[in-house]
Formats: structure tokens, C-alpha cells, sequence
């Protein structure tokens, strides 16, 4: 026993060694640095305390990255659900092609955030303005993203579309574990589909959307990919998320000590909201018991 739990031990400590130089060490440097004064490029720096966290609080450019983030992570996670929820109800239904048409909607998943958002990107500047001169639309006949007001909702259709693929194969995992008889059962009793499902389905999937909940969130938060690819954070600075705001201000922009402080300030908003999440849904998860 004992040799077969060095040799586990053996196989755990390269990666351990591996999460921590390329993970944990990083992380705790970027923590060190957000106290100092340091640009990122010179040799030296100074301790400056909490000053990075307190003008962090002060400054408009940050709290528009966070009024952008939040109006786009909210949106994104009410549709992403909603929507991969219909599309699973849809898959788990007994209709012809099933595992064609399962392996289709998991194919935004395969492929790559950039590729997709480069993709859209000239799928918004040169076919939908085709496409919305000839239906006469004046709103798709010009290219969305260009468009400092309805900019967002280019990067949301992009980032739910390919979100939506995951969180469907998460829901149609937790369909598979409702038993078939309770259906059956409702049926006898003369239930409906809709309250079939608001009495059983969406009851039993309670621990499924809890996951969804959080996981769909925590992607809108942490939105990066399809804004680098969509719109860069333009027009001007209309789509400039937290986690954009301080790549470009810590690694271009000489203000890496200052964008630690702020990634710091971020990730316990993170963490403090998916906890917030978890508690609340899944009291409602005992509620349904």
C-alpha cells in the first residue's frame, strides 16, 4: 500500500508543480505587484499601499467596463439558459436524427472563440448589410458593431450562440436522470405538458440549472475572446469589459500594478457573486424537495 501511494504521489507532483509556476506562483505576484507602483516594463518600483484599490474605486473608465460587463453577463445568462434549456427539451424529445441534430448543437462548443468571432466579425461588416439593403431594414443594412449603442448586442448573440452549446449538453444530462415513470404517473392524472413541466422537469433539474446558473455567469463576466475579435472594446470604449480593460491597461498600457489592483477587486466580485448564486439556488434546490 505504501508504495502504491508513492507512486500516485509521484504522478500528482509534476502537475501540482506545473498548476503552481504557470497558475498559483503568477497569481500571487499579480496579488504582490497591485501594493507597488510597478508599470510593468522598468526594473524598479515602490510600495504604495492601498493607493492602486482606492483609485481603482475612483476611476469613470472602470466603472464603465463594469456597467458594460454586468449589462452584458446579466443578458447573456438569462438567455443562454433559457434558451439551452428549450433546445435540450427539444433533444430529449422523441423526434428522428436525435444524435445528429445533439452533435450539431455541440458544435459551437469545438470551435475556437476567435475563430467564430473573426468569423462574425465579416459576417457583420460585409453579408448582414447585404442582407438588411435588400429586406430594407436601415438597422441591419449598416454593420452593427460599428454602432457605439447596439454594439453589445453583436458580441451577446455571438457569446450566447456559442454558450449555448455546453449548458444544452449539461440540461440534457440532468433530463436523462428523471425517471420516466413520473411522467407516466402525471399523464394518469391528467396533468398538461406545461405543468409536467413546472411540477416535475424544472423541479428536478434544480441542481442542473444551479450549475448553469453559476457557469453561465461567470462566462459573461469574464467575456474577453469575442470582444478582442468582434470590436477590439470600440466603438471608442463602448464594449470595453473588465477583463479587456485591464489586459489593455496592464500589458499596453504601462499600468500593470494598477490593473492588478483592479483584477484583485474583480475576482472577489466574481467569486463573491457565483458564491451569492450558489447559496441562493441552492436553497431553492431544498425547497423543491
Amino acid at each position: 500500500m505504501t508504495k502504491r501511494r508513492a507512486a500516485f504521489y509521484w504522478m500528482t507532483l509534476p502537475a501540482l508543480l506545473l498548476f503552481f509556476a504557470f497558475h498559483t506562483y503568477p497569481a500571487l505576484q499579480g496579488i504582490f505587484y497591485a501594493f507597488t507602483n510597478w508599470d510593468g516594463f522598468s526594473g524598479g518600483y515602490e510600495f504604495i499601499g492601498l493607493k492602486n484599490f482606492v483609485n481603482v474605486f475612483k476611476d469613470s473608465n472602470v466603472l464603465d467596463a463594469y456597467i458594460f460587463t454586468f449589462k452584458y453577463a446579466i443578458t447573456a445568462t438569462i438567455l443562454i439558459n433559457v434558451l439551452s434549456l428549450l433546445i435540450a427539451l427539444g433533444l430529449n424529445a422523441k423526434i428522428k436524427a436525435k444524435n445528429f441534430f445533439r452533435a450539431f448543437y455541440f458544435l459551437p462548443n469545438v470551435l475556437g472563440v476567435l475563430i467564430i468571432g473573426y468569423i462574425f466579425n465579416y459576417l457583420f461588416s460585409n453579408v448582414f448589410p447585404v442582407w438588411g439593403e435588400q429586406l430594407g431594414s436601415d438597422l441591419l443594412s449598416t454593420n452593427l458593431l460599428g454602432n457605439p449603442d447596439w454594439a453589445w448586442i453583436g458580441i451577446g448573440f455571438v457569446g450566447v450562440w456559442q454558450a449555448i452549446a455546453y449548458n444544452t449538453i449539461l440540461y440534457l444530462a440532468g433530463l436523462q436522470t428523471i425517471p420516466t415513470d413520473l411522467y407516466e404517473a402525471s399523464s394518469l392524472d391528467g396533468a398538461s405538458k406545461w405543468q409536467e413541466f413546472w411540477k416535475i422537469t424544472f423541479p428536478m433539474l434544480a441542481s442542473f440549472f444551479t450549475i448553469n446558473m453559476v457557469l453561465a455567469m461567470k462566462g459573461g463576466l469574464m467575456v474577453f475572446d469575442q470582444i478582442v475579435a468582434l470590436t477590439g472594446g470600440g466603438p471608442g470604449t463602448a464594449t470595453r469589459s473588465i477583463a479587456l480593460l485591464i489586459y489593455q491597461g496592464g500589458f499596453t498600457g504601462g499600468e500593470f500594478a494598477y490593473q492588478s489592483a483592479n483584477a484583485v477587486i474583480y475576482f472577489i466580485v466574481i467569486v463573491a457573486i457565483s458564491l451569492f448564486q450558489i447559496k441562493v439556488l441552492q436553497r431553492r434546490e431544498l425547497d423543491q424537495l
